[in-house]
């Protein structure tokens, strides 16, 4: 369909502006048809429209199609430039300038450069499999470089997301050599195109939706920990950036329901990293957040999601209302679907993110599916979907930052990919039981096998070899460190400082250094500069029987000794910061290999029915 048929330039389908190239097996854009045709085709701006010679021409007939019997091109004019596959040239919104409409060959004609009336069918020979150069990861938004097309659509998805400054909430950026951690939010704000009728209309929202998304510092698998949005806890101070540019501080909350860490008093995203911070230990590299738009318009985007379903459901207050069996749901029914609580389990949000999980596993199979990264328009609709739906923070507002993160995630094999959820028990305050608190005899091993970077899954064993390995040499040379003499407790000297523990931390441990194991020569610091994620001992080469002993006491991992390079001069102390895993003076700190067995989880490569 042509841009004409469709009443207006700039609503066409961006998924349809591609087309395959026989020659190089590729998806390309070409704008231009006039010259030969070689495997990278140059793409031209709009031509201006001349009237000299378009009154002849037919408006039917696409301009730039050659003639099979004179081998001449043809063009109307006082019509927008014409592509070879009879689209036109528009402008992106939000970039003024004209954007690439290039929709693939009509039924019945040749693919550009080859004769004949029909194009050759699939198979898998070397041109089928070149096709496949269009795979990549999960939203990798693959484009072709280096033409004015790729150029201009690259702009256009550019516009299309929204970015909040979160200031400090955040790292900044993941780096490649470390694990990176994404809080997706899900909020429930109604306003919107897209979100009408779902009541509370003009609703600043709340974190309805919660999953912070940890990816291993090998990129062999990832834990998605789901945060119930009724969760009693702390939300902390929250810097917040104004539209006028300031910033303003929004008072902390104790004992609030966790979904009022965003939306409420003005609380923007970054609130929302800083109390997930504060609830887990781990700090949040960059946050997405979408509405309820998104599951609408990605779902559609895929072709569907398949869910299966054990019973027949009729729920009135979400209106989803479906049959025992299998099912690929889109737009309002995907809603529907992630969003009832009185259809599965005991009708609780536990359920109901139990539910939201098995869906979003299904949507990540849908995405990473041989049938919809092969198909362009699959691929260039939820291109388009995701930018049009994300609200991201500045450390990866773009589409280069984007497909930065997206190739850190493209390899992963999706049975490394497990969905869990915070352990939590009934509120013990309430008599009528409506919110939770956290189980700490099931969240904190959980939360440490995290902080570890431990995976809740065994990864394939090609990949656990060679993590093995890389483990092994790595622990050898740290567990080095903790060979060799000890000093005794009297002549260890060390300084203590909070960089992450629980208040008091500093205070308390010098009390029991010197009180229950004899370091006289212990002295409390303070607060440190900066929070740390994990506990660090800072010594000097010639300080090592020193930080060997103080090791022993507080059951310290050879991987929190940080020696130095020079030696330090005498009666200089030691440095020892507590991060966000110190649990108390001689608590281990070393995280467990092994998920507790009762804990709630989804594997993202099986298919599961919802009961």
């Amino acid at each position: 369909m042509d841009a004409q048929s469709r009443g207006r330039a700039d609503e066409i389908d961006p998924a349809d502006q591609w087309v395959l190239n026989p020659r190089t097996g590729n998806y390309e854009l070409r704008l231009d048809h006039s010259g030969p045709q070689g495997p990278s085709p140059a793409v031209t701006p709009p031509r201006r429209p001349s009237r000299s010679r378009s009154e002849a021409a037919s408006p039917a007939q696409p301009a730039g199609r050659t003639s099979r019997a004179a081998g001449t091109t043809s063009e109307s004019a006082g019509a927008p430039a014409r592509t070879p596959g009879g689209g036109s040239l528009s402008k992106a919104p939000g970039t003024g300038s004209p954007a690439p409409v290039v929709p693939g060959p009509r039924r019945g004609e040749a693919p550009p450069g080859r004769r004949g009336g029909r194009p050759r069918k699939g198979g898998s020979g070397p041109r089928r499999k070149r096709a496949l150069v269009v795979t990549g990861g999960t939203l990798a938004f693959l484009l072709v470089g280096g033409s004015l097309g790729a150029y201009l659509y690259y702009n256009h998805l550019n516009g299309n997301l929204k970015v909040t400054d979160v200031g400090d909430a955040g790292t900044g950026g993941f780096k490649k050599d470390q694990p990176i951690n994404i809080l997706v939010i899900g909020t429930d704000k109604r306003s919107g195109s897209g979100n009408e009728g779902y009541g509370d209309a003009g609703s600043p929202g709340h974190a309805d939706t919660t999953i912070l998304f940890h990816v291993s510092k090998d990129r062999t698998n990832a834990t998605a920990l789901s945060i119930p949005r009724d969760l009693i806890t702390n939300i902390p101070a929250c810097p917040t950036k104004q539209p006028d540019g300031t910033t303003k501080t929004i008072p902390g909350r104790k004992g609030d329901r966790f979904n009022t860490s965003l939306g409420q008093e003005g609380r923007d995203p970054g609130c929302t990293m800083r109390t997930v911070k504060e609830l887990t230990g781990i700090t949040v590299d960059h946050f997405m957040m979408v509405d309820f738009n998104a599951v609408k318009v990605l779902s559609t985007a895929v072709g569907g999601v398949p869910v299966c379903l054990e019973k027949a459901v009729d729920d009135e207050d979400s209106k989803l209302k479906l049959g025992p069996g299998e099912h690929r749901l889109q737009g309002e029914d995907a809603l529907a679907f992630v969003r009832t609580r009185h259809a599965f389990g005991n009708e609780s949000d536990l359920d109901r993110i139990k539910t939201q999980q098995q869906f979003l596993s299904s949507m990540l199979r849908e995405m990473k599916s041989k049938e919809t990264l092969t198909s362009p328009k699959k691929f260039f609709s939820l291109a388009e979907a995701a930018t049009k739906s994300l609200t991201v923070d500045s450390g990866i507002g773009s589409i280069e930052k984007l497909t930065n993160l997206a190739g850190e995630l493209k390899d992963m094999n999706l049975k490394n990919v497990t969905f869990a959820t915070l352990p939590v028990r009934d509120n013990p305050a309430e008599k009528v039981k409506a919110t939770v608190v956290v189980d700490h005899a099931q969240a904190d091993p959980l939360l440490e096998m995290i902080r570890g970077d431990v995976s809740l899954t065994e990864v394939e064993e090609k990949e656990q070899a060679a993590k093995d390995a890389a483990d092994a040499e790595a622990k050898a040379r740290q567990d080095a460190l903790l060979q060799g003499p000890r000093a005794q407790a009297k002549d260890v000297r060390v300084d203590v400082l909070n960089g992450g523990g629980p208040a008091g931390a500093a205070s308390a441990t010098i009390g029991w250094l010197q009180n229950t194991k004899g370091v006289s020569r212990s002295s409390n610091l303070g607060n440190a500069p900066a929070k740390l994620d994990a506990t660090q001992l800072e010594y000097a080469p010639n300080q090592a029987d020193q930080a060997r002993a103080l090791a022993d006491m507080m059951g310290l991992p050879a991987s929190a000794l940080k020696m130095g390079t020079a030696d330090a001069a005498p009666r200089t102390p030691m440095k020892l910061t507590l991060g966000a895993d110190f649990k108390g003076a001689g608590v281990s700190m070393t995280a467990p290999q092994k998920a507790p067995e009762n804990i709630q989880r989804v594997e993202a490569d099986k298919a599961i029915c919802a009961k």
